[in-house]
C-alpha cells in the first residue's frame, strides 16, 4: 500500500514513518520543505496544503492519506479557520480526485465548553475530511505525550524545573492524556480499516486527570515534588509569556494549548480502542517514564534539573 504522509517531519509523523516502513507500506513522507528533510531511505515529496498545486504530483497513484498538519502558532480567529478549513477542502477533492481508498486525520477532541480557536479549526477540518466521498477514519486526541511534542515538552519544563509552581484556573481542566506509541497503533490501524463511509472516534488515553494532576504525576514520574498554590488570577494570556519564560515550547503554539484548556476534553467510553479489540492504551506512569528517558538521551533541560536537585527538590 502506498501512504502519503503530510506533516510527516512533524512529532507524530516521524514516529508514524518509521512504523508504517516497517510494516512494509511505501511511505511518501509529505513535506513543505522536501530538500532540508531526507533521511536516507525515505521518499520525500513537497507538499504544501496551503498551495493545492502540490497535491497532484504527491497524491498520484497512492492509496490512503495519513493528515496530521495543524496551523498551530500561526493564524488565528477566523483567519485560522478559514485556512485551516480551504486546506482541508483542497486535500479532500484531490483524494478524490486521485482515486484514494482512505484518508486518516488526527484531530482534537470536542470540548464539553465551547472550543479554542484552534479546536474549532481543528473540528472544522474533520468535517471537511469526512464529507468527501473519500473513506475518512477521524480520530480525536487530547495531549500527545513522548519526546519533542509541544505539549508534553511544557508539561516537562513546568514540573522539572519549578521548585514553586503557581496554579492557573485553567490547571484545574481534565483531559486524557496518551502515549505517542499508542497513538502510532492507532493511525497505523485506521489506514488499513475495513470501516465503510466516514466517521470520527475519539483516541482516549488510560486516565482522565486534571492538568495539575498532569504536572503532579510528571514531576513524581521523575523523582521530583513541586510545591504548588493556585493564583486564579493568572489568565490565558498571561500564563502563555509566563510558559514562555519558563519552558522550550513554542510561544505560539503553548498560547493555543493553554487557550484549548478552558474547559474539560473527557470523553466517555473506549472510543477507537474498541476498533481494535477493545485493546488499552499504555498506562500513563509508563508514558511519562518512556518520554522522559528519551529527553535524558536528549540531554534536555539537565542544567535546571541539577540546580532543583541542588537545592533539595527532589523527593
Amino acid at each position: 500500500m502506498i501512504v502519503v504522509v503530510a506533516g510527516a517531519s512533524g512529532f507524530v509523523g516521524r514516529h508514524l514513518v518509521a512504523r508504517l516502513l516497517a510494516e512494509g507500506h511505501t511511505v511518501r513522507c509529505g513535506t513543505r520543505s522536501p530538500t532540508t528533510a531526507r533521511p536516507v531511505g525515505r521518499d520525500w515529496v513537497r507538499l504544501d496544503v496551503d498551495k493545492p498545486e502540490t497535491l497532484d504530483a504527491a497524491f498520484q497513484g497512492a492509496d490512503a492519506l495519513v493528515y496530521l498538519v495543524h496551523q498551530m502558532g500561526g493564524a488565528h480567529g477566523a483567519d485560522l479557520l478559514a485556512r485551516e478549513g480551504a486546506s482541508a477542502s483542497a486535500i479532500a477533492e484531490a483524494a478524490q480526485r486521485h482515486g484514494l481508498k482512505r484518508i486518516v486525520y488526527l484531530g482534537g477532541p470536542q470540548p464539553a465548553g465551547a472550543p479554542s480557536e484552534h479546536l474549532a479549526a481543528r473540528l472544522v477540518t474533520g468535517e471537511r475530511l469526512r464529507a468527501s466521498s473519500v473513506s475518512c477514519i477521524e480520530l480525536r486526541a487530547a495531549m500527545i505525550i513522548g519526546a519533542g511534542s509541544e505539549s508534553w515538552t511544557m508539561v516537562r519544563d513546568l514540573a522539572l524545573r519549578l521548585p514553586v509552581m503557581v496554579l492557573p484556573a485553567w490547571l484545574s481542566t481534565r483531559s486524557s492524556p496518551i502515549g505517542v506509541d499508542d497513538v502510532v497503533d492507532a493511525l497505523e490501524a485506521a489506514v488499513v480499516d475495513p470501516l465503510e463511509g466516514s466517521a470520527a472516534f475519539d483516541l482516549p488515553g488510560p486516565e482522565a486527570l486534571s492538568a495539575k494532576d498532569i504536572l503532579t504525576r510528571a514531576a513524581a514520574t521523575a523523582g521530583f515534588r513541586p510545591i504548588m498554590f493556585p493564583l486564579p488570577v493568572l489568565t490565558p494570556s498571561l500564563s502563555a509569556h509566563w510558559l514562555r519564560l519558563v519552558t522550550r515550547a513554542d510561544y505560539g503554539v503553548a498560547r493555543q494549548l493553554v487557550d484549548g484548556l478552558q474547559s474539560d476534553l473527557v470523553t466517555e467510553g473506549l472510543g477507537y480502542w474498541a476498533r481494535m479489540g477493545g485493546r488499552r492504551p499504555t498506562a500513563l506512569d509508563t508514558v511519562m517514564r518512556r518520554a522522559i528517558s528519551a529527553d535524558e538521551v536528549r540531554g534536555l533541560g539537565r542544567r535546571w534539573e541539577a540546580a532543583a536537585r541542588w537545592v533539595g527538590w527532589r523527593v
